[in-house]
């Protein structure tokens, strides 16, 4: 396929065509994302659909939390995807991970509200 048929241009029009197994491995970590962020929205799904001994406006902030960090991940997966393809093929340096603070962050806060609903009901 011609680099001017594939999407996004923007990525595959830059550099040439790498070694298949960095650009699939790049596709992996990807699809990774994308679990995360299903297991983050499942999480925040169950957490307030299940009637948990928590106190029930924490448990609604940490719903919230898992949530939003659950919608946000595939975007960016998509950059981090992105950007990566894009070094791979200019045969440049990775570029450093972008979305690992939020996740850390947003799982520590959700888990911290849980812990503390449960210490308060």
């Amino acid at each position: 396929m011609s680099d001017e048929r594939r999407f996004p241009r923007w990525v595959y029009g830059t550099g040439t065509d790498p070694d298949a197994r960095f650009s699939l491995a790049n596709e992996r970590t990807f699809l990774a994302w994308i679990r995360t962020s299903l297991a983050l929205l499942a999480g925040g799904v169950a957490l307030e659909a299940l009637d948990l001994p928590v106190q029930p406006d924490l448990r609604f902030a940490a719903a919230i939390v898992l949530v939003a960090i659950g919608v946000l991940a595939p975007v960016l997966a998509w950059i981090g995807w992105a950007r990566a393809e894009r070094a791979v093929r200019t045969s440049s340096a990775l570029p450093a991970p972008s979305a690992f603070g939020l996740l850390v962050v947003g799982v520590c806060v959700a888990g911290g509200l849980v812990l503390v609903g449960l210490l308060v009901a």
